[in-house]
């Protein structure tokens, strides 16, 4: 009988380890599942803003690192390496601002997305091409892999490049790349012949010695932008939380415009991922302007060349 109770109170003490067992498990499960709750529930009251590792998102990685927007709002950077996952982001609800540029935003909104701008910002892009290549001239790009999004303003500057150089259209092979990190990676292993990037990733190119064939600037193109929901104008307290992402971003601006974008170096290399040395080929003479809406010239260019897509 010893060995029959013996293997009866192991049955037992298992037993009760597995109902122990269970509950922790459920209670576990239901301790998760609260706090997945509670997170949504404040990730939806906050002001998400939709970020990319690009220098145009300076101002606003600077007001979140040194707590420039007030703490009465809860203001959260959702980041982001594509332009079309933000416009996504944007379409379905789950941010309310979102970094873009112009060509983007027009496009959305003839689709029927309700978005407003909130400001331009400096961002400027430079077509650059592939040393390994020897493309130094835009006509070399005939026969040549291009990199860039589409309805986008790499797209534009293509377009214009191909243009420019009297290219026939389909001589140029534009191949979307919509993430910025892959795209420039692309050019560092000499698998694209030529990308359209904006700052940071074109400094990278330029101090690796590719060369710049063609610059937004010089063409008075201001294509950057955020855009917002629209909504978020109408609802009393996403105005609380936009007046002070407003006043942080602007006071972020004045701070970058005094000590320069070198001074902030190590925040430009922490969110976007670049060398040292690459961010110190950044102009220091670009500003960053507060808060104010796109150039009306800029948006009805933008609306020209869609109409013709």
């Amino acid at each position: 009988m010893q060995p029959i109770m013996r293997k009866l109170f192991w049955m037992i003490a298992m037993i009760c380890l597995l109902a122990g067992c269970g509950q922790s498990y459920e209670e576990t499960k239901r301790i998760v599942h609260e706090q997945r709750v509670k997170q949504q529930r404040e990730d939806s009251a906050a002001l998400k803003v939709a970020v990319l590792p690009t220098i145009d998102c300076l101002p606003i990685y600077l007001a979140e690192d040194h707590r420039l927007f007030d703490t009465i709002v809860d203001i959260r950077l959702k980041q982001f390496t594509a332009q079309m996952d933000i416009d996504t982001a944007l379409i379905n609800d789950r941010v309310e601002l979102g970094v873009t540029d112009l060509v983007r935003a027009e496009r959305m909104m003839q689709q029927g997305a309700k978005i407003e701008y909130l400001t331009a910002t400096n961002a400027y892009w430079q077509l650059v091409s592939n040393r390994v290549a020897r493309i130094t001239d835009l006509k070399h790009l005939d026969d040549k892999m291009l990199a860039m999004t589409r309805y986008s303003v790499t797209d534009l500057l293509g377009e214009l490049a191909v243009d420019s150089a009297k290219l026939k259209p389909e001589r140029v092979f534009r191949i979307q790349i919509n993430d910025v990190n892959v795209r420039l990676k692309m050019l560092e292993n000499n698998e694209m012949d030529a990308l359209v990037l904006t700052e940071p990733q074109a400094a990278q190119a330029r101090f690796l010695k590719h060369k710049v064939l063609l610059d937004t600037r010089k063409l008075d193109m201001q294509m950057g932008a955020i855009a917002m929901q629209s909504s978020v104008s109408q609802d009393k307290w996403r105005k609380v939380q936009l007046r002070v992402f407003i006043k942080g971003y602007n006071a972020a601006c004045d701070s970058i415009n005094k000590y320069g974008i070198s001074h902030y170096r190590d925040l430009v290399m922490k969110y976007c991922k670049v060398k040292r040395e690459a961010v110190d080929t950044i102009p220091q003479s670009l500003k960053f302007s507060p808060i104010a809406k796109p150039r009306t010239k800029d948006i009805e260019r933008v609306q020209k060349w869609l109409s013709k897509k």
